[in-house]
């Protein structure tokens, strides 16, 4: 048995994972955000409550792995921030720890339990407040031992035009410290930022998709743009990895038609071509941070 965790900048929640297809929530606890002391001792009372003794603990986490020093960047939550925070989660609860991405476990679930069963290489995409990706192979997690691997949301690549007729976009500023990002413009809030841009007019991201859903003319023209600057950066990951599937995740993804437009955007700019659908919605709707954390675990077991 192992214990599984997802750890948000407001909740922690765990799970008892005991093979691949027997994987129980245990509940969620708020997180401790400034004080490690109480993170520990929160993820101990998880522990505790199952009244067993795991073989691994696994960690989903919204931060990255430094693959050569083992130190975590996750900036929400400053008590973990800049910590090799397997070793110390080993030192002081006793157990084996992993520690992986959340979108990378995002991609492990939707590999081996969603969308991506029978594929070779799947990359899983995240559209949701920002942008995030992690890529699998042969059921490997490419970053494994941590990385940066299937971030395809930074980098200086977005397009400066973009729709038809073309439109002048800016190289936003992006918090990864670059410009002209995927994830200034490919999440939620890039939606937003897109159509005050674009029109000068302040939307909620679930306004705008229904404005563009009951046909209103500003809003077709945001998702044209939208669709235009993030099919491409996509459709060359797709390009590089050699992925025959792309599960979405995050909160966008609740939005099928827009998906359609981007499946069918980005299939027509690859360059092996496919007569079905690429990009679709992910198939692990409940907890992927919890359950690809748990497969990792059990591999790794």
């Amino acid at each position: 048995m192992i214990i599984s965790f997802d750890i948000g900048g407001s909740a922690i929640k765990g799970g008892i994972a005991r093979s691949e297809t027997d994987i129980v929530p245990l509940g969620r606890r708020p997180t401790p955000k400034d004080d490690f002391a109480a993170f520990v001792e929160t993820i101990r009372s998880f522990i505790n409550e199952t009244g067993e003794t795991p073989l691994r603990l696994a960690f989903s986490i919204a931060g990255v792995v430094d693959p050569d020093t083992q130190r975590l960047t996750c900036a929400n939550i400053p008590c973990i921030h800049d910590r090799n925070l397997a070793a110390d989660l080993e030192a002081e609860l006793g157990f084996p720890v992993l520690i992986a991405n959340d979108a990378d476990c995002f991609a492990m679930a939707e590999a081996e339990l969603g969308a991506g069963r029978g594929h070779r290489i799947v990359f899983g995409a995240i559209l949701g407040t920002g942008v995030g990706g992690g890529l699998v192979s042969d059921g490997r997690l490419v970053n494994a031992s941590g990385g940066f691997a299937g971030e395809w949301g930074h980098g200086p690549i977005l397009a400066s035009e973009a729709g038809t007729p073309p439109a002048k976009i800016p190289a936003y500023p992006c918090g990864c410290g670059q410009k002209g990002c995927v994830d200034t413009v490919g999440g939620a809030r890039g939606l937003e930022r897109l159509h005050k841009t674009l029109h000068d007019l302040e939307f909620s991201s679930e306004e705008i998709i229904a404005q563009w859903q009951r046909g209103e003319e500003k809003a077709i023209r945001t998702i044209g743009v939208y669709t235009d600057l993030v099919a491409s950066p996509l459709a060359l990951t797709v390009n590089i990895t050699g992925a025959t599937i792309v599960p979405v995740g995050g909160g966008l993804s609740n939005v099928e038609p827009l998906l359609a437009e981007l499946d069918r955007a980005v299939r027509s700019r690859i360059l092996r071509k496919f007569d079905r659908p690429l990009v679709v919605r992910s198939e692990c709707r409940i907890e992927p941070g919890l359950i690809g954390a748990a497969l990792l675990g059990l591999k790794a077991l």
